[in-house]
Order: C-alpha cells, then sequence, then structure tokens
C-alpha cells in the first residue's frame, strides 16, 4: 500500500467525519436544509390522507357526497404539493451551493498538500493517479453531496412517516409490506461492504488509467521516434480493459441489489391489495384506506429503490473520499515553521553541512556524514561519478528533502528552522530541465517575479545579454512556450529558466548544470547568461562539463556519497590518481572525440 493510502480503512461515519472536518462549509445551514428535508417528507403523506378522507368521508359521507369537504381536501393535496415541491428545491440548491463550496476547499487542501508532500513520495505515486485525486475523486464525492447524500436522509425520513402512517391504517398491511422488503434489508450491510471494496478498485483504475493515457500524449515525441505505438496502445488497451472490469463488476453488485429492491416492491404491491381486499371484506379496513395503503405503499417502495441506488453512489464516492483523505493523511515532512520561523537576511549567503546523511526508502545511504563548508559569494562546482550523491546534496540544500541524520545550515541557521517563504526568497534551485508551464514565455519568468511588468522583464534580458536573442522570436514576450516548454528547443528553455532564476534575485543559487546538446551559439548564449547569473552571490554548480569545473572558485569532488576533495580546479587537477584528475582526463577523452 502506497502512502498515500492511507485512508483506505476508514468506515463510511469516520469518513463522513473526517470529510466534514476538511470541508467545514458542509456544516452551513445544515439545521435548514434537515428542516426542508423533513417538510419534503412529510408532505409527501399528505396527498394520500386527503384521498382516504376524500373517499371515505367526502364522496362516500351518509346522505351523499359532501362537496364542501371534498374541495377543502383537494386544495390541501395541492398546497402539500406545492409546499413539498418548494421544500425540495430549497434543500437541493442549498445543498448543491454548500457542497461546492466545501469541496473546493476540500479540492485546494488536497492539491496544496500534494505540493507539500516528500519529493520521495510524490516520485514514486503515479502522476494520474495524484491528479485523479484532485480532480475525479472529489468529483464523485461531490455528485454524491448533491444528489444524493441528503436525499438518503430524506428517503430515510419518508420511509419511517409512510410506515407510521401504514401502522395508522392497518398494522396488518404494513407488517405485509416489510416483510416483502425484510430480505432486502437484511442484506445491505453484505452489499455495503462487497459495494465498497468494488468501488475502491474502480477508483484505483481511474488513476491508473489517466496515467496510461496521459503519459504517452506527453511523450507522444518519443513514443513516434521509437515507432512504439502499437505496444502504447496495447498499454492503454490493458488499462481500460482493467478499468471495464472493476467498474463491471461494481455495477454488477449494484444491478443485484436494486433488482432486489424492485422485486420487493412489487410483492409488497401485490400482498397489499390481495391481503387488503380480503381485510375489506371482512370489513376490517375501509375502500379510501385501502386506495390510501396503496398510495403509501408507492411512498415506501420508492425511497427504497432510491436509498439502494444512493448506497451505491455512496460507496462510490467514500472510495474516493478516503482516497483524497489518503493524501492529507500523508505526512507532510517538509514542514513550514510558519511564523515561527527565522527569515533570512539578504545578501550572499554561507552554506555549511553537518554530518549529513541521506538514504532513500529501503535503499543504501547515497550521502554519508557529510561536512562541507561553502563561504559565501563564491562559486562552488560539485562534481562526480553518475550516483555519487552530488544532485542529492543540491536537494537537500534547497529543501526539497531533508536529510536522514544531520543538518544543513543557512547563514548559521538551521535549514528545517527557516520559514518557506524565506527561504524561497533567498535561495532559487535551476534544475536540470527548466520546466516550462504552457503559457507565454512572459508568464513563465513572473514565476521568478510575480509583480514584474514588461519593462522589468525586457531589462532582465538585457542584463543577462539576452537582448537580441528576444528581440529575434516571433511575438517576443507574448510566444508561447507549448505545453512543457516543448515548442521551444532545449537550449531556449535552459536560457528561459536561468532568466527567471535572475528575476527572482536569490541570495543562494544552485544549478543542476543541464546535459542536454546545444548548438554553439546557444551554449555561448546560456555560458554568458550564467557568468552574470552568478556574480555577486553563492552558487552551487551540480557540473556535468569540464568548462564549468574549471571556471569555479572551488571545485567539491563526490565520491560514493562522501566528499573525497575540493580546492580550486588547478591544485585538483594536479593530484595523480585522485578521484577528480581521473574524472578529468575523462571529460578530455570526450572532448577529443567529440
Amino acid at each position: 500500500m502506497s502512502a498515500v493510502e492511507t485512508g483506505a480503512e476508514l468506515g463510511a461515519l469516520e469518513t463522513i467525519r473526517r470529510g466534514v472536518h476538511h470541508s467545514p462549509e458542509l456544516r452551513e445551514g445544515l439545521g435548514v436544509s434537515v428542516l426542508l428535508a423533513v417538510l419534503a417528507s412529510a408532505g409527501q403523506v399528505v396527498v394520500p390522507v386527503a384521498v382516504q378522507q376524500t373517499l371515505d368521508h367526502g364522496l362516500g359521507a351518509e346522505g351523499g357526497p359532501d362537496l364542501g369537504f371534498t374541495v377543502v381536501m383537494g386544495l390541501a393535496a395541492f398546497l402539500a404539493v406545492v409546499v413539498t415541491s418548494l421544500a425540495s428545491y430549497g434543500m437541493t440548491s442549498r445543498l448543491f451551493r454548500t457542497s461546492e463550496r466545501g469541496l473546493a476547499t476540500l479540492r485546494t487542501k488536497a492539491f496544496r498538500h500534494v505540493h507539500d508532500l516528500p519529493v520521495l513520495t510524490q516520485n514514486t505515486e503515479r502522476r494520474g493517479a495524484l491528479v485523479a485525486r484532485v480532480t475525479s475523486d472529489v468529483d464523485q464525492v461531490s455528485q454524491f453531496l448533491v444528489f444524493g447524500g441528503l436525499l438518503f436522509i430524506v428517503s430515510i425520513g419518508q420511509i419511517l412517516v409512510a410506515t407510521v402512517v401504514m401502522a395508522v391504517y392497518s398494522w396488518q398491511l404494513t407488517l405485509v409490506v416489510w416483510l416483502c422488503f425484510a430480505p432486502l434489508f437484511a442484506s445491505l450491510r453484505y452489499f455495503q461492504r462487497k459495494l465498497s471494496a468494488a468501488y475502491g478498485v474502480v477508483r484505483q483504475q481511474v488513476g491508473a488509467l489517466l496515467s496510461a493515457v496521459s503519459e504517452p500524449v506527453v511523450g507522444a515525441g518519443v513514443v513516434k521516434a521509437y515507432a512504439v505505438e502499437d505496444r502504447t496502445q496495447r498499454r492503454i488497451d490493458e488499462a481500460v480493459e482493467e478499468f471495464q472490469a472493476a467498474s463491471t463488476r461494481a455495477q454488477g453488485f449494484t444491478a443485484f441489489s436494486f433488482s432486489l429492491g424492485g422485486v420487493s416492491g412489487g410483492l409488497a404491491n401485490a400482498g397489499v391489495i390481495v391481503v387488503g381486499i380480503w381485510l375489506g371484506f371482512a370489513g376490517s379496513i375501509t375502500a379510501g384506506e385501502v386506495l390510501a395503503f396503496a398510495f403509501l405503499v408507492s411512498l415506501f417502495v420508492g425511497p427504497v429503490q432510491m436509498g439502494t441506488q444512493i448506497l451505491t453512489d455512496a460507496q462510490n464516492a467514500f472510495a474516493g473520499w478516503r482516497r483524497v483523505l489518503g493524501i492529507l493523511d500523508t505526512p507532510a515532512d517538509l514542514v513550514d515553521p510558519g511564523e515561527s520561523g527565522v527569515d533570512l537576511p539578504r545578501g550572499a549567503i554561507d552554506v555549511r553541512l553537518e554530518g549529513v546523511t541521506f538514504a532513500y526508502p529501503g535503499g543504501p545511504p547515497v550521502l554519508v556524514d557529510v561536512d562541507l563548508d561553502l563561504p559565501a559569494g563564491r562559486r562552488f562546482a560539485v562534481v562526480g561519478e553518475t550516483g555519487s550523491g552530488k544532485s542529492t546534496i543540491a536537494k537537500i540544500v534547497v529543501r526539497l528533502m531533508d536529510p536522514t541524520a544531520g543538518r544543513v545550515l543557512l547563514d548559521g541557521v538551521d535549514l528545517r528552522t527557516i520559514r518557506q517563504e524565506s527561504l524561497r526568497r533567498s535561495v532559487v534551485l535551476v534544475p536540470q530541465e527548466g520546466f516550462l508551464f504552457d503559457d507565454t514565455i512572459a508568464a513563465n519568468l513572473r514565476y521568478g517575479r510575480a509583480g514584474a511588468d514588461d519593462a522589468a522583464l525586457v531589462a532582465a534580458a538585457d542584463e543577462l545579454g539576452l537582448g537580441d536573442w528576444l528581440a529575434g522570436l516571433p511575438h517576443g514576450l507574448r510566444t508561447r512556450v507549448g505545453q512543457r516548454g516543448e515548442a521551444m528547443s532545449a537550449g531556449e528553455r535552459q536560457l528561459i529558466a536561468l532568466w527567471r532564476a535572475h528575476l527572482a534575485d536569490p541570495d543562494l543559487l544552485v544549478l543542476d548544470e543541464a546535459t542536454s546538446a546545444v548548438d554553439p551559439a546557444l551554449e555561448m548564449r546560456i555560458g554568458r547568461a550564467l557568468e552574470r547569473l552568478m556574480s555577486g552571490r553563492t552558487s552551487i554548480t551540480i557540473a556535468h562539463r569540464l568548462s564549468t569545473a574549471e571556471n569555479a572558485d572551488e571545485v567539491v569532488v563526490v565520491d560514493r556519497g562522501r566528499v573525497v576533495q575540493r580546492g580550486p580546479h588547478a591544485v585538483l587537477v594536479a593530484e595523480r590518481g585522485s578521484v577528480y584528475a581521473a574524472l578529468h582526463a575523462s571529460w578530455v577523452a570526450q572532448q577529443g572525440n567529440a
């Protein structure tokens, strides 16, 4: 079971309690909604009573029909229909508004919590499954609350009211009705368990289906480049078939329970007619009472069948609700200290790692007891073989992950005590692939500085030496970058990512240097932009290229999770037989073969 499945075992009542706790808007005006529900339920029985009174005491009155009484009963029935309709409308509209407000809160909380989850948890969860939690799972809860939740209560109320009125007319016929429905009521608990498990699988398959469909769409270029359309289609077909099988199984339980309700209703109607006629001949019940009882049976049968369907919808909704609660229950280990936290002063930051150890769950240590002191205002290049732990150092320094042991200090302050707002203002990570959102260049740049106007964006481009490149774009700042920036080349995406980082004006810049091959002209632009971006601030670059290490003030060499060397490039490369000398020799050989 994944970390975000922790809500899967909650019972129905506990699910509702927890759900309402996270969506307090659901409680707003609940008393009025319940009152309207009571009116809607009680109003339903007025018509059968009015029919019985009209037949027995109006049309069948001693001395001939009583027209005045009949008119009064007709008006009473009409008024009951009007009041019931208005109450039902008021209840439904109020429930719709409060449900949507409450679930908007739940959706927002879940989305924000996804961003607060550990990077490891996000990476182990399929993206489609996470998206399904915030979208389709919440939609199922919404549909249930609007069209099922209170209606289920109304149905129960209507069943109880109908039972009381039926018992007043004839306890014998009431017993017949309940005996006909006894098998259905006795089996509800069994169907509830089966439906809960079946729809839990359905909600999981929705996430799997979203993942199977979305990944090939995003990676369409790879699919076409390697001509794996058939294999990709088979994977999607398998996901569709698994979803279909899960849905069919769940709907099978739904169909059986609903059919059982229909059979029970038919038996109840037949039993009332047969036993009613027998009691009528025995003089125990009047014709009006039998007719009223037939109406009341329909008021009993309808809510039972509706309740059966609502119970099915409830299991689907609760399965989705539990999955959303599972997200919210997953610990966010990167806790923001908030108002009690420390604000970093502006200015170049010094970085210190003290006894830092890190291991991925179930795996060996990636970093082992790392001690590293990086003075402010200098440029550092961190180098090492693939898997040596250098990228993990970058993620820990910017607090995408916390170390398993040890601590990271920025200007002498423990990273875990710094407010997130202050940390993100002072520390910026430029990842290996600069992610761009499907919008304009300007919109992507404003993730670095939200309030920047176009003049500020252009000025920042000029400061990085990108003004002529910007002028050459077809629509300038209004150029759209496409999904994930795919309308731009790899080098252009890197330029925009550096431009965005420059606008953020960080005091500590951490770069996981991209290895994407770019044309020489863009490579020169990137180099010049980096040079200007790193000027006057502390920078840590996870270096994959020889030139980056050579241009750094100091090189930190990581090998098998430990810092094994540090110093200027010229000093380290002269140490024969060292790790850095071997890395440098490998780089030189690659340059010669290029």
